[in-house]
């Protein structure tokens, strides 16, 4: 499996509402996120999306490429081991996964650990929002 490239993912808007659910949800309300008024008065011209709303969308854009090992029962965010936040994502902006598969162990007979590369694309620019490398572990069996 390391080596296999999926995407892209359907686009996803990241548009104020979901922008501003995100800052409730993190305690995370900087003007340059909320206040569309004094975020056009900077060189970003509008408000953007958190890095950190960026990096969660990472799972549920994965759903749909995602390659799952025969007889999985339940799969875990186990961690990042790199993250660059490469360009921001304004507000109203449109989102897309790639992925690439970097690596596959077993961790035990029940267990394996999966390397990905998710490539964050903004829709008309050259530069990525973000690349990350994201370990998922996946337990295999019955997940009732």
């Amino acid at each position: 499996m390391a080596g296999h490239e999926s995407g892209p993912s359907e686009w996803l808007r990241v548009d104020q509402e979901r922008i501003d659910r995100f800052a409730d949800a993190t305690e995370d309300h900087q003007f340059i996120h909320v206040d569309p008024e004094r975020a056009a008065a900077t060189p970003l011209g509008s408000t953007i999306a958190h890095g950190f709303l960026t990096l969660s969308l990472l799972p549920g854009l994965n759903d749909e490429l995602a390659v799952m090992p025969e007889g999985m029962g339940m799969v875990f965010n186990y961690g990042l081991d790199r993250v660059r936040f490469l360009q921001p994502v304004p507000s109203g902006s449109r989102v897309r996964l790639w992925s690439k598969i970097l690596e596959v162990k077993g961790k035990s007979d029940e267990r394996i650990l999966m390397k990905l590369q998710g490539k964050v694309e903004i829709e008309g620019e050259e530069k990525p929002a973000l690349i990350a490398e994201v370990l998922y572990l996946f337990v295999l069996g019955d997940d009732s």
